[in-house]
């Protein structure tokens, strides 16, 4: 019976997985935030303290066990914000110290490759893994759980960071990708032809800043009453620059390993134009893709439970000796 902790950004989350059922997956998002247009990191790891007791609490109610039944914690201990995981981290490991239950520190990104299995159990590898939210832009090969290459990667911006960008100088609030979702569908794609970034070529590296140039120098050559009446044009056309590069990088790269499955993981994967365009783009060339619904695709500590929970099961551990780390790699 693992509980599983999430604190790497400003989402506060909590989870308790046995193995077989999802028992509780709790998850608060800091409002605090959308005044400056982005995460303050500071305020997020106040936040964490305020939140992180109450939501673990909450996990413990909605699975109607207590202390008691819980035989494991698994936590985030990277990549993401130092702040924000000292706090998870350190509740985990007072949690586990108290309790004398093992404790595992689980990797963000495994967490993302990993989420689709809740709902999509046949999920086996070899897949594509395609990580995408407001701070990473990746693809990886997962040959096995615990076998992974990196395959590509944001030069600059991630895709993420581009929508808030965008969407800010659209005067939409922030998070931005849900805004410009939701502003795309009442506008035309067609309307102006953003460049592609990094397309051409043969790397599946990603690069972002000179596509929200480009929007800035088009909006700085409009005026306020256009870029007002054509707002949900420039949402749509940006928007359909950004997702191509990701679908057509994903099947491309399933296609080069040879593999069928492609999974989709992180905030910008709740986007529903690219269910739409990435499922297309597979059917084509019968690749599937397992897309989890939005819970699981923004950050939450259920698929840190449930990675957790294969760790331990692999014999693997840690000490009270880890510590947050906020670069940590996927080996």
């Amino acid at each position: 019976m693992i509980l599983g902790i999430e604190t790497s950004c400003d989402e506060t989350a909590a989870a308790i997985y046995d193995g077989n059922r999802l028992l509780a997956n709790c998850v608060i998002t800091q409002d605090i935030h959308k005044k400056y247009g982005g995460v303050v990191p500071e305020l997020a790891s106040r936040e964490h303290i305020r939140y992180i007791v109450p939501i673990v609490e909450e996990a413990f109610g909605a699975a109607r066990i207590t202390w008691n039944d819980i035989t494991a914690v698994a936590v985030t201990r990277g990549p993401g914000l130092v702040g924000s995981l000292l706090v998870g981290i350190s509740y985990a490991k007072a949690a586990a110290f108290v309790c004398s239950i093992p404790i595992v520190g689980v990797n963000h990104i495994e967490g993302h490759l990993w989420s689709p299995l809740f709902e999509y159990p046949d999920l086996k590898a070899p897949f594509v893994g395609l990580i995408i939210s407001g701070g990473h832009t990746q693809l990886w090969l997962v040959r096995d759980f615990g076998g992974y290459q990196l395959l590509g990667q944001t030069l600059d911006d991630s895709v993420g960071e581009s929508f808030d960008k965008v969407a800010h100088m659209l005067e939409l609030e922030y998070p931005g990708g849900p805004k410009i979702d939701a502003l795309s569908r009442d506008g035309d794609s067609q309307f102006h032809t953003f460049p592609h970034p990094g397309l051409k070529g043969d790397t599946y590296n990603f690069s972002y800043s000179g596509l929200k140039t480009a929007v800035l120098y088009f909006l700085q050559k409009m005026s306020r009453e256009d870029i007002t009446r054509y707002k949900a044009d420039i949402a749509a056309s940006f928007q359909k620059a950004a997702l191509t590069v990701l679908v057509e990088k994903s099947i491309r790269a399933a296609q080069s390993h040879n593999v069928s499955n492609v999974v989709i993981g992180g905030g910008v994967a709740a986007n529903k134009t690219l269910h739409k365009e990435m499922h297309r783009a597979a059917q084509e060339h019968n690749i599937t893709v397992y897309m989890p619904s939005p819970r699981f695709c923004t950050d939450n500590a259920a698929m840190i439970a449930l990675v957790g929970y294969r760790r331990l099961r692999l014999g693997h551990k840690d000490d009270f000796s880890f510590s947050a780390d906020p670069s940590l790699k996927l080996a």
